[in-house]
């Protein structure tokens, strides 16, 4: 972790405004200066964050169904709410989608740690999956929020999920894993798109499903007509970097490193399968990037270097 913030405090240039977290509501607010950022909420199966604003002050996530009637909205996959975690078989549960069988959970138990200074914002949270009232895997979350320089946000998420259950089984399913869901303009796909989808590889719109890459990116105009870039890059230190992606023209983009027969088109269903036992652990590791510009400007490979342990 110490490394972590090392590393934010060196890409990290002065700005005046400085974040500042408050509670609103039940919410974790963070604000730079005046302007909201984004808000840590736990009004649904598992924890999310939304909005979720870029410098031009636009949300980049999708509003509903949080805020239910935005104009030209599309009201599909009520599980997509702004950037969150989870995955769609563990166990045999689905902590994805909503089911009408069963509804696991992703329980907020507490925040650990809530710190906002050099102009880094830090939040650490205490998690369990809980299905049909067995707890199965404990998490520790931690959030870092920074400001690499005026026109980019940065968030940097890493998860490590330890085993409470004798045996915890992630499935190979394309439903998961850590993932964002972006605004109307930021899709290619829908009334009102007008982005671009791009990997690492150089794969656009549909033939970057599926893929293993090192980021994935939406490159368009936000809500207020700004250009735009959506980002998730997998860290090196992530379970199975570089991951596949379940990045879909709608507005998904998503870091999935157990659905491989899904993303391959193998038979054997179990190929992407991981086991761990009592008290094992897995980490995963993301950092999401939003920036008022394009792709060359956003700076995403090197971004990606500067996560790779000498």
């Amino acid at each position: 972790m110490r490394l972590l913030i090392l590393s934010l405090l060196t890409l990290t240039s002065p700005i005046h405004a400085q974040f500042v977290f408050s509670e609103n509501d039940g919410m974790v607010e963070l604000h730079h200066g005046s302007k909201l950022v984004t808000a840590l909420r736990t009004d649904y199966r598992f924890p999310y964050l939304y909005p979720v604003h870029s410098s031009s002050g636009a949300n980049v996530v999708r509003n509903w169904p949080m805020k239910p009637d935005v104009s030209g909205e599309e009201q599909d996959h009520p599980h997509h709410r702004g950037i969150w975690l989870a995955h769609g078989s563990v166990n045999g549960h689905d902590f994805w989608a909503d089911t009408k069988k069963t509804h696991p959970t992703i329980r907020l138990n507490s925040i650990t740690h809530q710190e906002a200074k050099n102009n880094i914002a830090q939040l650490a949270a205490d998690l369990t999956w809980v299905a049909e009232n067995t707890e199965l895997l404990k998490e520790t979350r931690h959030y870092a929020f920074s400001k690499p320089n005026a026109e980019t946000l940065r968030i940097d998420i890493h998860s490590t999920l330890t085993a409470i259950a004798d045996e915890v089984v992630f499935g190979d399913t394309k439903e998961g894993t850590f993932a964002i869901r972006t605004d109307r303009t930021l899709r290619v796909k829908g009334p009102t798109a007008k982005a671009t989808l791009t990997n690492s590889n150089g794969e656009k719109n549909l033939n970057a499903w599926g893929k293993r890459a090192n980021w994935v990116a939406y490159t368009g105009p936000d809500e207020l007509g700004k250009p735009t870039v959506v980002a998730i890059i997998g860290n090196p230190n992530s379970f199975r970097n570089p991951t596949h992606w379940h990045a879909r023209d709608y507005g998904l983009l998503a870091a999935n490193p157990f659905g491989i027969h899904d993303f391959e088109k193998k038979k054997d269903k179990t190929l992407g399968n991981h086991t761990l036992k009592k008290s094992e652990s897995l980490s995963l590791n993301h950092t999401v990037i939003i920036h008022q510009g394009d792709l060359e400007t956003a700076k995403l490979n090197e971004t990606l270097i500067s996560l790779t342990p000498p």
